[in-house]
């Protein structure tokens, strides 16, 4: 599989002294969903931050192929379209149209195609005809959406968010949950959201103080309750369900508990129609 993301050895401490991340060695593959967990503190915004170049620390961080310097790092930052996890962090203009232009135009990329860049982004994110509404009006989980957007209309290559369902309402959280399950993306997600996680994403790393202490598929992970509580971490609530009733079989997701009662059903009908 290609590599698109390889880190080496990444370490960072911030200015007043805070070690962030501590030799992380990490790679992510084209087209998967990758998921980073764990507690508050544990690195993950930072790790995420060096991904285009925004924070630089020792160690090696290849993008596509690429060592990633201070020298190349806006031609990367056209590639990898990172999401912060507040989006009034992106949103700073008067009119939607404005914000999601800035990124293509900054970039270099001709004013005559712009448009077409805007508008297929944000019918990706159910957000059509919102050009001309003023950002700062919109609901929270608009503003989710169209900061999203503002990303999507660099097209990237590789998708990073962090912490994309914080704040939202339940409504807005489900939405949202579906509309990055249809993006076919490399994606890079730091959240505390196993259902998120459970959802969208086929492998998980765990970082803790700033080190990777867990690299596995999501159903290996989240199914490891002692492993996700020792780092302050609670497994989906479908998982949590299950463990309790003492099931060999564990579903992640509410779509994979549907078999088994359906299963459960057909064998009450059985019991009835031979009794």
């Amino acid at each position: 599989m290609r590599k698109v993301i390889e880190i080496k050895g990444l370490s960072y401490r911030y200015a007043e002294g805070t070690q962030a991340l501590r030799g992380v060695d990490l790679e992510v593959f084209w087209g998967e969903s990758m998921a980073l967990i764990g507690p508050n503190g544990a690195g993950k915004s930072t790790l995420l931050l060096h991904l285009n170049g925004i924070l630089r620390g020792e160690g090696l961080v290849k993008v596509l192929g690429k060592k990633l310097t201070k020298g190349n790092a806006r031609g990367i930052r056209g590639k990898v379209g990172l999401v912060f996890q507040d989006p009034e962090d992106q949103l700073f203009s008067t009119t939607v149209f404005e914000d999601m232009a800035f990124g293509p135009l900054n970039m270099g990329h001709p004013k005559e195609k712009i448009k077409g860049r805007v508008t297929r982004a944000l019918g990706q994110v159910g957000m059509e005809g919102y050009e001309e509404r003023c950002p700062h009006h919109l609901s929270y989980g608009e503003k989710k959406r169209i900061a999203l957007a503002t990303v999507l209309s660099m097209e990237p290559e590789i998708l990073v968010l962090d912490e994309p369902t914080s704040n939202l309402d339940p409504s807005a959280r489900r939405s949202l949950i579906g509309l990055l399950k249809q993006l076919k993306l490399t994606k890079v997600v730091a959240t505390h959201d196993m259902e998120v996680v459970a959802e969208v994403c086929e492998r998980v790393i765990l970082l803790s103080r700033g080190e990777v202490v867990a690299d596995g598929g999501a159903r290996e992970i989240l199914t490891d309750v002692d492993l996700l509580e020792a780092h302050e971490l609670e497994p989906p609530p479908v998982v949590r369900l299950f463990r309790q009733m003492g099931a060999t079989e564990i579903p992640l997701t509410i779509e994979e508990v549907k078999p088994f009662i359906l299963e459960e059903v057909l064998w009450e009908r059985e019991g009835e129609i031979s009794s």
